[in-house]
C-alpha cells in the first residue's frame, strides 16, 4: 500500500480509496446544508407540537440497530433527523414553550458555538490555549460589571470569574472549596458534622451537590418557608436551626440562598441571611441561576442587594441570556479556596507559566480536566447585542410575563398564585370555581379541607394535562404548601405578544371544557 501524502491527513475506507474527515470544501458545503436546515426550522417551528407527541422506545422502531458500515451522505442523515428526530423533541426554542425555565439561544450564540466546536481546544490550563482563559477572564470581568458585582468578586478585585456547566457543578465546587477550608482546621473526621442550609424552594441540585460533597444526608437542612415570607427564606428560622445544629455538637457549614427560584421565582433576603451565616462562619453562596440575568437591569438589581457579604455568586447565562446551553457563570471571592480543593499537578501538566504564578489554569477552578472553550458564545452575545439590547430581551419578557398575568386576574375563574417578580407567573383556577361547579360534590358535604385541597389541585392538575396534550403550547406546574400550581415562564427568543395571547385562550378553552364535565368525587 502507497504512502499518503504528507499534506493530507486521511483516513482509508473499506475500498481503499482515501477520505478526509475535515475536508474544508465538504465542511464548507455540509456546513451550509445543516445551517439552511436549522433556519428552516426556526421559521416552521411553530407548526410542531411543543410537547413532544411520542411513545417510549418510538426511536428504535425506526432506525436500524447497528451503525452503518459504509460511510452515508449528509443529505440522509439529515433527511433522517427531520423524518425521525424532530418528530422525538420537545421544541425548547418554541415560542410557544412556557414550561420550566427556558434555555434560550440567539444566531450569536450559535455561531459561537460553532466557533467552539471548530477550534475544540482543551483549555485546562493558560499554556493549552492562552486565549481559552485569557477571554473567559475577560468576559466574566465584563459580566460582572453589568451585574455591578462588588469589585472584591472581580479579578481586578483579587477574584474572579469561570464558567461551569450548570449550577450543580457551581454548587459543588464553592461546597467542596467551603468544606475543605474548615477541614484543614478541624481535621478530615469532621466531615461528619458539617451541615449545609437552604430552603425548602432552594433547587434540588443543592441536595446532589452535597451528597456528591461526601456531606452526611442528615445534616442536610432544606428549612421550611412560609407565604407570609413570599417563600424566601427567614433568617430567624436560618438562626435557630444553627443554635439546635450547634447544640448537637454540629458544624455549620455552607448556605445555599437562591434569587428566583424554581417554583415560584421568590428571593431570599440576601443581606440578613449572610449576617446570620457570617456569625458562625459560613461559607455563603448566591444561585441566581434563573433571575440572575434580570439583575443586569437597574430595576431588578435590587434582587442582588446584600450580595456583597456572600462568598460566590452564580446565574446561568444559558437560562434568559440568549446563550445556549451549557454556560453557567460563577464568580468567587478568593479563587484560591477553588484551587486549594481542585487543583491536581502532575508531571505532564507542569509547565512556566504555571510555575509562575501569573495566570489562571481554569481546571483548578471546576470538576473535569478538560473544559470546552465555551466564553467564545458568551463573548459574541455580548459583543453582538451589546447591554442595552439585552436588557430590551429581559424587559421584553417581563412585559410578556404581565401581560399575561393581566389576563388571568381579568378572569375571575383563575387567581395568581405568587407575586410575580421577573417573567414567571403562577396561576390556577379559584378553589371557589370547582367547588361550585355545577353537579359537583364539593359544597359543604361533610369533608374536610385537605380533601378540598385534593379536589382543587387534581383539577388544576387535568387542565395542565390537556393545555400540554393539545401540542399547542407547553406550561410545567410545581407544588408549594400543598397547593399545585400552573407555572407560565415567559423566556423563548421567539416569543412574542401574540404568543402570549394565544397562550392564555388554549388556557380558558380547556378550562371552559373542563368546567362544564359533570364533577366526580
Amino acid at each position: 500500500m502507497g504512502s499518503l501524502p504528507r499534506d493530507c491527513q486521511h483516513l482509508l475506507v473499506g475500498n481503499g480509496i482515501a477520505m478526509n474527515p475535515l475536508d474544508p470544501g465538504e465542511f464548507r458545503r455540509q456546513g451550509r446544508m445543516v445551517v439552511d436546515f436549522l433556519a428552516n426550522y426556526y421559521e416552521n417551528i411553530e407548526k410542531y407540537p411543543v410537547l413532544s407527541q411520542v411513545e417510549p422506545g418510538y426511536l428504535s422502531k425506526r432506525l436500524p440497530s447497528s451503525a452503518p458500515q459504509d460511510e452515508e451522505p449528509m443529505e440522509a442523515i439529515l433527511d433522517d433527523v427531520r423524518q425521525h428526530i424532530v418528530p422525538g423533541l420537545t421544541h425548547w426554542q418554541s415560542p410557544n414553550f412556557f414550561a420550566y425555565y427556558q434555555t434560550n439561544t440567539s444566531t450569536a450564540a450559535i455561531l459561537g458555538e460553532m466557533l467552539c466546536a471548530g477550534f475544540n481546544v482543551a483549555g485546562f490550563n493558560w499554556v493549552s490555549s492562552p486565549a481559552a482563559t485569557e477571554l473567559e477572564s475577560l468576559v466574566m470581568d465584563w459580566l460582572g460589571k453589568m451585574l455591578e458585582l462588588p469589585r472584591p468578586f472581580l479579578f481586578s478585585g483579587n477574584g474572579g470569574g469561570v464558567i461551569e456547566g450548570n449550577t450543580t457543578e457551581a454548587i459543588i465546587c464553592t461546597l467542596t472549596a467551603a468544606r475543605d477550608r474548615i477541614l484543614r482546621r478541624l481535621g478530615h473526621n469532621s466531615i461528619a458534622k458539617l451541615v449545609v442550609y437552604g430552603s425548602d424552594q432552594t433547587n434540588c441540585s443543592f441536595q446532589k451537590a452535597a451528597r456528591v460533597a461526601g456531606i452526611d444526608p442528615q445534616n442536610f437542612r432544606a428549612l421550611k418557608t412560609t407565604r407570609s415570607t413570599l417563600f424566601g427564606l427567614s433568617p430567624d428560622t436560618l438562626r435557630k436551626a444553627i443554635r439546635l445544629d450547634i447544640d448537637e455538637g454540629l458544624i455549620p457549614l455552607y448556605l445555599c440562598t437562591t434569587v428566583g427560584t424554581t417554583s415560584s421565582a421568590a428571593v431570599d433576603p440576601l443581606a440578613p441571611l449572610c449576617e446570620v451565616a457570617n456569625e458562625f462562619g459560613m461559607w455563603v453562596h448566591v444561585d441566581a441561576a434563573y433571575a440572575g440575568a434580570s439583575c443586569i437591569c437597574p430595576e431588578y438589581r435590587k434582587f442582588i442587594n446584600g450580595v456583597e457579604f456572600a462568598d460566590s455568586f452564580s446565574f446561568n447565562a444559558h437560562k434568559w441570556f440568549l446563550t445556549p446551553l451549557d454556560c453557567c457563570c460563577l464568580w468567587v471571592k478568593d479563587p484560591n479556596a477553588l484551587v486549594k480543593s481542585l487543583s491536581t499537578a502532575p508531571e505532564y501538566l507542569k509547565n512556566e507559566p504555571t510555575e509562575s504564578k501569573q495566570v489562571v489554569d481554569y481546571a483548578d477552578w471546576q470538576l473535569s480536566l478538560s473544559r470546552r472553550f465555551r466564553a467564545l458564545k458568551l463573548w459574541l452575545v455580548l459583543r453582538s447585542y451589546g447591554v442595552q439590547n439585552l436588557r430590551s430581551h429581559i424587559r421584553y419578557h417581563c412585559r410578556l410575563a404581565k401581560l399575561f398575568e393581566e389576563l388571568v386576574e381579568e378572569d375571575c375563574r383563575f387567581e395568581v398564585v405568587f407575586p410575580r417578580y421577573f417573567a414567571l407567573v403562577c396561576f390556577r383556577i379559584c378553589p371557589s370555581v370547582v367547588a361550585g361547579m355545577s353537579n359537583g360534590h364539593i359544597v359543604e358535604n361533610g369533608h374536610g379541607e385537605a380533601w378540598k385541597l385534593n379536589k382543587v389541585n387534581r383539577f388544576n392538575a387535568q387542565l395542565l394535562r390537556n393545555i400540554n396534550a393539545s401540542g399547542q403550547v407547553f406550561m410545567s406546574h410545581t407544588m408549594v404548601e400543598g397547593v399545585y400550581v400552573i407555572r407560565f415562564a415567559v423566556g423563548a427568543t421567539l416569543v412574542s405578544e401574540r404568543h402570549v395571547i394565544m397562550a392564555w385562550k388554549v388556557v380558558q378553552e380547556h378550562a371552559n371544557s373542563l368546567l362544564s364535565m359533570p364533577a366526580s368525587e
